[in-house]
């Protein structure tokens, strides 16, 4: 996404100049794609003022409506909406104007006579907008808007370009928004162009109270070298807002709540994934990042039953298996609407081990892909407090334990 790595790097090249400079570096630009937040831009849809609305002679579920768009003349609407009334400021799609269905087809508005009245456009319902899934009416907008307003201003639709990179393997480093920038900071400098990195900041992170500690230990530490924790109380599960989903939309993810909207959000920002525990499900307050025995059986988040291999790293509790360690959660540990705990994991785990757990079991994820191509050690810790920090800014809630962090051999300096 061209507007996150604007978050890193203050530049006003175009995404042709970026693209260019990006493949001479090594990250070969494969395609650019355009990212609305709301598909077409809302673009002809304008402010509307219902001005009469009196019932359709030849239809009892029809409206025939007179509309002021901002042109002077106003035109006439046929509207099947039961809650049309006059006075109203609606949504209108002009003549000419394209939307979308439900499964992402569009169509044309067109002028157009509906038994035997003339309809000079349409009043839109939030779900013929790509605004939302209601359908139980139009929307009716802020009564002090103007009519002829484009809707796009009114609802801050975020317009972007997202470029798609064909990484080698040898580029792990690249695996995020923070990694590209750098390359894109080093590239400008080459040719002159002085500008900084911008990092996010995490010096506010604070220990609010020490009341919920988890005991963490780790049995292999060839398996697990880094690992590090934090339990978060007292947060409200709740859709993550519009910055935040549009961000994750613009890469082609599926925004799920503000949890784990969070923690999507840094494994593409910084490279490290993360995974959220529901700290009321790890029995025993213990978390043991071990293997066990072959035959253990565990089910997975998409609710697939798994027999464990010997050799699988798994992060458990007292009772068993909570999580394959960097692939994959388990459906009984993670986040719900009624968690209001959370035990926070990053780490470094060891990309040999990741990548035969996900291959023995064909899982393939964002964390694994990374895992495997082996992630920058030094970045843990910090990825963890810049998620808590976000957490706490978009859930609510206080960090209640000090960061455990088992880091017993520095790996060697990672460049």
């Amino acid at each position: 996404s061209y507007n996150w790595l604007k978050q890193f790097i203050k530049t006003d090249w175009t995404s042709e100049q970026t693209s260019t400079l990006l493949t001479d570096l090594g990250l070969e630009v494969e395609g650019v794609e355009k990212f609305q937040s709301v598909k077409g831009g809302l673009e002809g849809i304008v402010v509307g003022h219902v001005l009469t609305c009196v019932q359709h002679p030849n239809a009892d579920r029809l409206k025939v409506t007179t509309v002021d768009i901002g042109t002077g003349s106003p035109i006439q609407i046929v509207c099947g909406a039961s809650n049309v009334a006059a006075g109203q400021k609606v949504p209108v799609a002009t003549i000419g104007t394209t939307l979308y269905d439900a499964d992402g087809n569009p169509f044309v508005i067109k002028k157009g006579k509906i038994r035997d009245q003339e309809s000079h456009g349409m009043i839109c319902a939030e779900d013929e907008l790509g605004l939302g899934t209601s359908h139980d009416g139009i929307m009716v907008l802020d009564e002090d808007l103007i009519p002829g307003t484009p809707a796009a201003k009114i609802f801050n639709i975020e317009n972007d370009e997202v470029f798609e990179i064909g990484l080698t393997p040898n580029r792990a480093d690249a695996m995020s928004h923070m990694g590209v920038a750098r390359d894109i900071r080093a590239g400008m400098m080459q040719k002159g162009v002085s500008t900084e990195l911008i990092t996010p900041s995490v010096s506010n992170f604070r220990v609010d109270k020490r009341i919920l500690k988890m005991d963490v230990s780790v049995t292999d530490a060839k398996l697990a070298p880094r690992y590090c924790g934090v339990t978060i109380s007292g947060i409200t599960v709740k859709p993550s807002p519009d910055w935040l989903q549009n961000r994750l939309k613009s890469i082609g993810l599926t925004p799920k709540n503000n949890i784990v909207d969070v923690t999507n959000y840094v494994l593409h920002e910084l490279g490290q994934p993360l995974h959220a525990f529901d700290a009321a499900q790890i029995k025993g307050n213990k978390v043991i990042v071990k293997t066990l025995p072959a035959g253990t059986k565990f089910t997975t988040l998409d609710d697939v039953e798994r027999v464990l291999h010997e050799e699988d790293l798994m992060i458990c509790d007292e009772n068993g298996p909570m999580c394959f360690a960097g692939v994959l959660g388990g459906k009984n540990s993670g986040v719900k609407e009624t968690t209001s705990t959370l035990f926070l994991e990053s780490a470094y785990f060891n990309p040999v081990s990741v990548r035969k757990t996900a291959k023995r079991h064909s899982i393939s994820t964002d964390a694994s892909f990374r895992f495997e191509r082996g992630i920058d050690p030094t970045l843990t810790e910090y990825a963890l407090k810049r998620a808590a920090n976000l957490i706490i800014e978009l859930a609510g809630g206080e960090i209640t334990s000090d960061i455990t962090d088992i880091y017993p051999k520095k790996l060697e300096d990672y460049t």
